[in-house]
């Protein structure tokens, strides 16, 4: 256990960590109650709140160290850290909740609650942060119930009846994978002996487990199901389509492109930095955990292709491209957990875009259909050919993000010495791949190229460069993880 107090060097990386946590939570608040001549005042606090948030990320990021506030418990600790994970997950949150908060400004204007909005999302911002650099499996699991609870009124916050009952099958779903994360964390720390501090390998105890494998192992399972109910693996995806339609669309991307994988990191916390990945290869726990990743793959393109509200459609590929990344962290082996973590990269920024991209449909058209969206390419060229760039990726065509990941996923699957399930997981992610291309291409094929059929589009075209910059800059994003996703990996420390 780390203590800084007497380190004058280390106690300004603490109070770096402490402010970047709170900043964003206080002074969000602030900027959302404090009284402005306008609406235009009050954006313009909103992106110095932003702005600020951002610069101590990096400074936290370049400069690394740790912070251990207090002690709640015997054996239970405050502590937050900086590692290579670290820096891979407060990247992703920065980049993901820049964009979609200056898009927001757009999207929100003359909407007279607004100023809740922005409330909650400054609140999930310094969640996530908080929840990226969390050093062991409390401070990690209470900064991931935060984020969820910030996020719920999010979901809701049309307070219709389909949102609110959206909103509270959210919640359900993500309290009770929440418990059994919980008693998975219970198991650990007994197993331990120690503080349950984040080790490369695990922190496990060999005297302690000796005996107890069978409880171990399904403990983790258990662990990686409750966990793995935010980042919608089967049989816990439910809440996904049902919360994303109804949802703002910035809330949708945010809750898609990077919420629902802070169940991506506690899975990766809990199986590769305290039970250790070496525990679970080659017993029940990978065959049982990689057979649902792909099950989930499979399923949520399936219901995608099928699926006619775009938003809903986006909800169901978010299921199954978040299972892109737990079939990479079930392979167990450090390739496959670099090619999820470029997957999460290229999904952060590829259907964080599609969802704006949604959400001007909406805003501009009243669009919610596929059908609905022919010929929208004449006037609004800029939102589609953004929603065609993030497709590229997300489909995974070269040079984007996402077929440097798919790459990447498909060759740690067959290097991973698993025998004959090795095989699979290629296979899923092209017969995925080409789903993926048939509930995407054709929303852009029909957009630009409507035919006779087509008809007449309402609505005055593009929205301003405050929403559409952030669509261009995601996409941007997802262009340079797939040149430089592999340099960009080395650059974090994996």
């Amino acid at each position: 256990m780390a203590h800084t107090e007497n380190a004058p060097g280390k106690g300004k990386e603490m109070l770096l960590i402490v402010a970047a946590i709170l900043f964003p939570v206080i002074s969000g608040i602030c900027a959302c109650t404090v009284p402005c001549s306008g609406e235009k005042s009050r954006k313009w606090l909103y992106s110095a709140v932003i702005l600020l948030t951002d610069i101590l990320g990096i400074l936290v990021i370049y400069r690394g160290g740790d912070a251990s506030l207090f002690t709640l418990a015997d054996r239970v600790h405050m502590h937050f850290s900086v590692d290579a994970l670290s820096r891979v997950f407060l990247t992703a949150v920065m980049l993901l909740y820049t964009a979609v908060t200056i898009y927001s400004f757009g999207y929100m204007d003359g909407d007279r609650r607004s100023r809740e909005f922005f409330v909650f999302v400054f609140v999930s911002f310094g969640a996530l942060i908080a929840a990226s650099l969390a050093a062991n499996l409390v401070t990690l699991y209470f900064f991931f119930e935060l984020a969820t609870l910030s996020t719920v009124p999010l979901v809701l916050y049309d307070r219709t009846k389909p949102a609110v009952s959206a909103g509270l099958k959210y919640l359900f779903y993500s309290m009770a994978g929440a418990l059994m994360g919980l008693l998975c964390v219970f198991f650990l720390y007994y197993f331990s002996g120690g503080t349950g501090e984040f080790v490369p390998g695990g922190f496990l105890d060999p005297a302690r487990t000796a005996g107890h494998e069978t409880i171990l192992l399904t403990a983790a399972f258990v662990g990686i199901i409750g966990f793995g109910t935010k980042a919608g693996l089967y049989p816990m995806h439910g809440w996904l389509p049902t919360a994303h339609p109804v949802a703002p669309a910035p809330a949708s991307s945010l809750l898609s492109g990077i919420i629902a994988k802070a169940g991506v990191l506690a899975v990766i916390r809990l199986v590769y930095y305290s039970v250790g990945a070496d525990v679970l290869r080659g017993t029940w726990v990978q065959t049982a955990w990689l057979s649902l990743a792909m099950l989930t793959v499979f399923m949520g393109s399936m219901m995608a292709f099928r699926e006619q509200v775009l938003k809903k459609r986006l909800a169901y590929s978010t299921v199954s491209q978040i299972s892109y990344i737990m079939t990479g962290l079930a392979l167990l082996t450090p390739a496959g957990l670099k090619g999820g973590l470029l997957h999460l990269f290229a999904h952060m920024a590829s259907k964080g875009c599609l969802f704006l991209a949604a959400g001007v449909f909406v805003k501009k058209l009243g669009a919610h259909h596929v059908y609905e969206l022919k010929g929208v390419g004449k006037k609004m060229p800029a939102t589609l050919a953004c929603f065609l760039a993030a497709s590229l990726s997300l489909v995974g065509i070269p040079p984007m993000a996402g077929f440097l990941s798919k790459w990447q996923l498909a060759e740690a699957s067959l290097s991973s010495g698993i025998g004959n399930l090795s095989v699979l997981p290629p296979v899923i992610l092209v017969i995925s791949a080409l789903l993926t291309a048939g509930y995407l291409f054709p929303v852009v094929i029909d957009g630009f190229f409507p035919g006779k059929d087509a008809k007449k589009i309402p609505g005055a075209g593009d929205p301003g460069l405050v929403m559409v910059l952030p669509m261009a800059a995601l996409c941007l994003t997802a262009l340079f993880f797939g040149i430089f996703g592999l340099q960009a990996m080395a650059a974090f420390g994996l």
